[in-house]
């Protein structure tokens, strides 16, 4: 009978700079080895199992037990005890929600032709929401979880500030509302600039509003799909607000959010454009990979080629950082977050948790994403959350058994990955995102091996640049 049994799905080793480290999975915490773990983690995944009196007649060093035991501990090589689940079922009854998110109108002012919400290349098939939806939904915020003391309340659409009496009225009537609570109240929102003027982003500045722009890059890149009803490109007028907002906004940093879809793929000169052109602080990629319209998913070598992008600016960015210096890139800044608060993920994102959608006529939505789709809603801000059935939802989009994600290295980083591309892609949202689990593990290896270089060699930019993200509000 062995004594130890090496567990394979609970270690992972990255090479980093001629050295490697051990990424603990269960925890995504990070451990630098010198040579003898080296040797004993060898010896424990080529014997997988072995008794005590094997271990001791392979290593004489008078400390060789004692990393064992260290290895025990964390689970990576188990002594016989029974095996426990990573994490126990996760069983909500109270929903700690934190941020409600505001659809205040279905349709938009322009018509991108990627969209994923059918109806918003039509701007007059819109539907806004009411105050008293609006108000509702705020109120319903607080009693799911009324101990915080701060909510974060977004406005989304379509294009939210086609609905600008409605925001100003939520703002107007939420600010003293909260402030007579004792408690704060955050506002953000994602646009697509064309309907900033100068009273509107001094208002929004003066409310510390959160903003994120919608931004495809360079002009070429940016009006191949971001056009207006006439068809014509909007770069021109998009970035002209950009630039209007950038020179007057104060409060808080602001973000561009960029689409990418076939054929567009060169990560590094659309980041360049945007940071050092335009001047936004951060600029976060999102790869469409599933849809109804096929034409705009990358296909498989275009998406290898965004993610080898991708790592390409990630290595700038690790130059920069050991420089002490941010270059705004926040799909590598939210990975080096994640690493850094020791984060280990039962569930891909807050929604349905922390967070919930609100459409326009109050149903409850997973996330502003689901809005619209024929997916399940979850009840409405008049009857309440259907406790029961969003409970089963999240548990049943928790259990890893039968799923890939059981023994995958970066099941507690990814945890399944995203709800919507699931359903997109599979018309399941229970699914994990089979179809870019490889590009997922390769990316992961690579910031594995950039917070390890970053943490030795500068960990001060971790003090400076990474905790205080959260001053960002998005």
């Amino acid at each position: 009978m062995k004594d130890f049994h090496y567990q394979p799905a609970n270690a992972h080793r990255v090479s980093v700079e001629g050295r490697e480290v051990l990424f603990h999975v269960p925890t995504t915490s990070i451990f630098e080895m010198d040579t003898a773990d080296r040797d004993i983690l060898d010896y424990a995944a080529q014997a997988q199992a072995f008794t005590m009196d094997e271990f001791e007649a392979r290593f004489a060093a008078s400390d060789a037990a004692a990393r064992l035991d260290g290895l025990v501990r964390l689970d990576i090589v188990n002594d016989g005890r029974p095996l426990q689940p990573e994490r126990p079922p996760i069983e909500i009854e109270n929903f700690p929600l934190t941020t409600i998110v505001l659809n205040v109108n279905t349709g938009c002012n322009l018509a991108c032709s990627y969209c994923y919400k059918e109806d918003l290349a039509v701007p007059s098939k819109g539907q806004k929401m009411a105050f008293d939806t609006a108000r509702k939904s705020v109120e319903m915020l607080m009693a799911e979880n009324p101990d915080r003391d701060s909510y974060n309340v977004v406005f989304f659409g379509g294009e939210p500030l086609s609905n600008q009496p409605l925001i100003r009225q939520v703002v107007d009537w939420a600010e003293p509302h909260f402030a007579a609570l004792g408690k704060a109240v955050n506002f953000s929102l994602t646009t697509n600039a064309t309907l900033l003027t100068e009273p509107l982003i001094d208002w929004l500045d003066q409310h510390k509003f959160g903003l994120t722009v919608s931004i495809d890059g360079p002009k070429a890149q940016h009006d191949l799909n971001r056009k207006t009803v006439g068809g014509k490109g909007t770069y021109d007028a998009v970035a002209a607000k950009a630039r209007l907002l950038l020179s007057r906004y104060t409060s808080k940093p602001v973000g561009a959010r960029v689409t990418l879809t076939a054929g567009v793929t060169n990560i590094h000169e659309i980041w360049d454009h945007l940071i050092n052109d335009i001047g936004f602080a951060e600029v976060g990629f999102s790869p469409v990979t599933s849809g109804d319209m096929d034409a705009f998913n990358l296909n498989g070598a275009e998406l290898l080629e965004v993610f080898e992008g991708m790592k390409s600016l990630g290595r700038l960015y690790v130059e920069e950082a050991l420089k002490g210096r941010n270059i705004g890139f926040s799909n590598m800044h939210q990975m080096m977050n994640d690493l850094y608060e020791g984060r280990s993920k039962a569930l891909p994102c807050g929604a349905g948790v922390g967070m919930l959608a609100v459409n326009h006529d109050g149903a409850l939505n997973l996330c502003h994403r689901f809005t619209g789709s024929d997916m399940d809603q979850f009840g409405t801000v008049d009857e309440g959350i259907k406790r029961k059935e969003l409970s089963g939802f999240i548990k049943a989009r928790s259990d890893r058994t039968e799923k890939g994600c059981a023994t995958c290295r970066i099941r507690n980083l990814c945890a399944g990955g995203c709800y919507h591309e699931s359903y997109a892609h599979f018309s399941d949202p229970m699914m994990p995102t089979y179809h870019y689990c490889d590009l997922m593990r390769d990316w992961i290896d690579f910031g594995v091996a950039a917070y390890a270089e970053l943490i030795a060699q500068a960990p001060q930019y971790f003090h400076h640049h990474v905790a205080p993200r959260r001053a960002f509000g998005k």
